[in-house]
């Protein structure tokens, strides 16, 4: 409750007048250079909002007519004056000829990783280690349309199954057991021998039934031993590498209703120099092939 302001008898510093259970409250000054730090603040913020922009109007509203806006615009426009050399050499330049030059390679290199990072990290990962669920691993040696720069620059300019260019890559795999061919047991069976490629059958029976099922209906792509074939996009079986897991279970459901992953054109997107730069990027990954 209010009482009279008086002093503190051993402190000799004025009270507030406030008292709670006995209690008084001193009126403790503030420090001196609290209070000119204040001062100054305030001082600062005047001349601020007098000299640069403070108002949320169109336009510049302080004396110097800077406007953030435009000036990562004139930043962002001065980078691409300077790497405006460099890029045209990249973007004549196949993705070979920048690999085999260390200048152009070391562009290429930080320019790809940040390229990759914008447009292709979200599915790849960070590091290009793929995931399970039809996205590759760009980290290995497992290619399914080759490792070559031509041949991953291709991809990556024109796509796979995304209906967004003519030269995009395609590869249909048969639903065999939704469009009739195989029974269910007969799916089981081909799964079996498929894991048998791999040193993982559990049934020897079952993957003898399925190296004849085998032969008549997934050879022809996929190889006699399951080496893939890179021309039609089929995937090498006789590895422990897959896309949508190695377990029957999984190779079960892609022999019977298959698959069929999407990866967008980015030709349509990208500067010819950038898509360069994500071919030699992704070829210096760790998988890439001469």
């Amino acid at each position: 409750m209010p009482t009279k302001i008086e002093k503190d008898s051993l402190t000799g510093t004025d009270t507030t007048g406030h008292e709670w259970d006995g209690l008084r409250e001193l009126n403790t000054p503030l420090p001196k250079w609290w209070l000119y730090t204040f001062y100054a603040c305030i001082v600062f913020a005047a001349v601020y909002v007098v000299v640069y922009p403070a108002f949320p109007f169109q336009g510049a509203t302080g004396l110097t007519g800077w406007i953030a806006r435009e000036a990562v615009v004139d930043d962002t426009r001065n980078a691409q004056a300077r790497m405006a050399p460099m890029m045209t050499r990249i973007r004549e330049a196949t993705p070979q000829q920048i690999a085999d030059d260390p200048e152009l390679r070391g562009f290429a290199i930080a320019g790809g990783r940040i390229a990759f990072a914008n447009n292709c990290a979200g599915c790849h990962g960070a590091g290009g280690q793929g995931a399970v669920g039809g996205f590759p691993s760009l980290a290995d040696d497992d290619w399914i349309w080759g490792g070559q720069h031509e041949a991953i620059r291709a991809t990556i300019t024109h796509g796979v199954r995304a209906g967004e260019s003519d030269e995009e890559r395609i590869s249909m795999m048969p639903r065999f057991l939704a469009d009739g061919v195989l029974t269910l047991p007969q799916v089981r069976d081909t799964a079996e021998y498929v894991l048998s490629l791999a040193g993982q059958a559990t049934d020897v029976a079952a993957a003898g039934r399925g190296a004849e099922l085998f032969t008549e209906n997934c050879a022809a792509c996929h190889g006699e031993r399951g080496e893939g074939n890179r021309d039609v996009g089929a995937p090498r079986l006789s590895d422990r590498i897959w896309l949508y897991g190695g377990d029957k279970a999984s190779i079960v459901q892609t022999i019977a209703y298959s698959r069929a992953g999407v990866m967008p054109a980015w030709g349509p997107r990208l500067d010819p120099a950038i898509i360069n730069m994500l071919t030699v990027y992704v070829h210096a990954l760790g998988g890439g092939e001469n």
